[in-house]
């Protein structure tokens, strides 16, 4: 017969009839503060600053292609309008309607052709120097029908 003892794990150890644990104290550990135990705050206070400076200048790329749309629109209204020769201050009042706030409205013509142009700042731009411009061109009614 073999030896109790031969088959115990090496915490073990022969007691009488049966086996024994014996009870090894273990050292308390501490918690270890690594170098990198900041580095989660360090890097949110950093990249918080980022995702917000990124969504603000999303919304106001936003804006501003809303304002160049809202050009497009009324230089075409406004060119149709001349073309079909409404008065100039009716063609201005449909171009100022469609503009955006604050947007200028010129209009010209040249031979047969009429010419508005739209120019805006974008909201939200400030002290930036950028405009939102659109400038379209129709052939007056009076001279679309008529031959060489």
């Amino acid at each position: 017969m073999e030896r109790p003892d031969a088959l115990s794990p090496p915490a073990c150890r022969p007691v009488g009839q049966g086996l024994v644990r014996q009870v090894v104290p273990r050292p308390v550990r501490r918690p270890v503060r690594d170098r990198q135990s900041g580095m989660v705050t360090a890097e949110t206070a950093v990249t918080l600053p980022v995702l917000v400076l990124f969504g603000m200048a999303l919304v106001w790329a936003l804006m501003a292609t809303a304002a160049q749309v809202q050009c497009v629109d009324a230089a075409r209204a406004g060119a149709r309008a001349a073309a079909r020769q409404d008065s100039p201050e009716a063609v201005l009042a449909v171009a100022r309607r469609a503009a955006p706030g604050g947007a200028r409205v010129t209009v010209g013509r040249s031979g047969d052709m009429v010419r508005v142009r739209v120019v805006a700042h974008p909201p939200g731009a400030g002290a930036l120097p950028f405009e939102v411009r659109h400038e379209a061109v129709a052939l007056a009614e009076e001279t679309a029908g008529a031959g060489p």
